[in-house]
């Protein structure tokens, strides 16, 4: 599964320095981190209301379609900022032998 995450990575690095004309990656980049967290807001709100609605109609196709462009997102953000999916599946990996709420305790939180 994390295939399609390191593919991805190396997609959107490769087209960091691109065209900004040809594309959307390297347009997001040239326009600047807030830009880039803008559209991972954006992604997250259409997330959250197709999760609503999914609730409502049991229709959860919205739901994968909004999610993956936020993980899409997320993932320029991540680019941007100099990590990969990588940082964030080692971070996920090192927390199975710890319960959620040990997790957030740890963090002072």
């Amino acid at each position: 599964m994390s295939d399609v995450l390191e593919q991805l990575a190396q997609v959107l690095e490769a087209r960091k320095d691109a065209d900004p004309e040809t594309s959307y990656v390297a347009s997001l980049h040239q326009k600047g981190l807030n830009k880039i967290l803008e559209k991972v807001g954006e992604e997250c709100t259409e997330t959250l209301l197709a999760a609503k609605d999914a609730e409502q109609s049991g229709e959860t196709r919205d739901v994968v379609y909004e999610t993956a462009d936020l993980w899409f997102h997320s993932m320029v953000m991540l680019s941007r900022l100099g990590l990969g999916p990588k940082d964030v599946l080692d971070e996920l990996a090192s927390r199975f032998d710890l319960s959620g709420l040990e997790e957030k305790a740890s963090r002072g939180q």
